[in-house]
């Protein structure tokens, strides 16, 4: 409703995560945002990394988070080219999730509705090849990335099968991120957790955010901040600004601690 206030219905997708005033305004997103949701197999942690040259130190926190990757390409005639040209952004998009340690990634092709592509296998087959070429010479076996073709604005290939698209009989866009396998956890080991933001709140006081990376965080546990040295004890956690009695590696949590002033810890 409110991208239909401001007369920009074809930004109601990109709102549900793109929540800052300011992305809003200049229509693209900025700063990192997080979601979930949940298939019967998998719950998903969802971290929307900025796609702009100018926001890449955003994008590369984002994705020093994921265990995987989904690389969304545009099908459409010039916006792809431009994209996997030898400065385009997509080119340097698979670059730094190599780099950053993704092994996992998934690329959705989307835009098959539009125009100058109107769901053409000529069209796919092209965006794939040149695409495999591209995740080859980063590092990455295209044999073994599942490449999609979709529509987000109408809804084709992401979770069912598309009647629009009757020559691609592979898997929809859920269930290629369904087969990935997420990578060992280990929870035996002492607990390890990145801090990425720290926020003073009225009436709650100091509350940092962060990915856990090993062990387990309880609420009632003592944690260390480094490089201060600060001594804090964790009152609750939250995941998804649900309070949870136990979160472990690969969590996205906020966790309210008591004896450390924000001003006093960084990221």
């Amino acid at each position: 409703q409110e991208a239909e206030d401001m007369a920009k219905p074809w930004c109601k997708f990109a709102w549900v995560l793109d929540r800052l005033k300011n992305e809003r305004d200049r229509g693209h997103t900025i700063d990192i945002g997080f979601g979930t949701f949940e298939t019967p197999l998998c719950q998903y942690t969802v971290i929307d990394a900025p796609g702009r040259r100018d926001f890449v130190k955003n994008m590369i926190t984002g994705t020093s988070q994921a265990d995987a990757a989904l690389l969304t390409v545009s099908a459409a005639q010039g916006e792809f080219e431009e994209g996997l040209r030898k400065d385009g952004q997509t080119r340097e998009h698979i670059l730094l999730a190599y780099t950053l340690g993704i092994q996992k990634i998934v690329v959705g092709v989307n835009k098959m509705d539009h125009e100058t592509v109107e769901y053409s296998l000529d069209r796919f087959n092209h965006v794939r090849r040149e695409l495999g070429v591209c995740l080859r010479e980063v590092g990455y076996n295209p044999d073994v990335v599942n490449v999609v073709p979709v529509s987000a604005w109408v809804g084709d290939g992401l979770v069912e099968r598309s009647a629009r698209m009757p020559w691609y009989q592979s898997c929809t866009l859920l269930e290629a991120l369904d087969a990935l396998s997420p990578p060992p956890r280990e929870t035996d080991k002492p607990l390890r957790i990145p801090i990425v933001e720290v926020y003073k709140i009225g009436g709650i006081g100091t509350v940092a955010s962060g990915r856990i990376e090993t062990g387990v965080m309880r609420p009632g546990i003592s944690v260390v901040f480094a490089p201060s040295g600060i001594r804090a004890k964790v009152i609750s956690v939250e995941m998804h600004h649900r309070k949870v009695q136990e979160a472990f590696p690969g969590d996205h949590v906020g966790f309210h601690v008591q004896g450390a002033e924000a001003k006093q810890l960084s990221r």
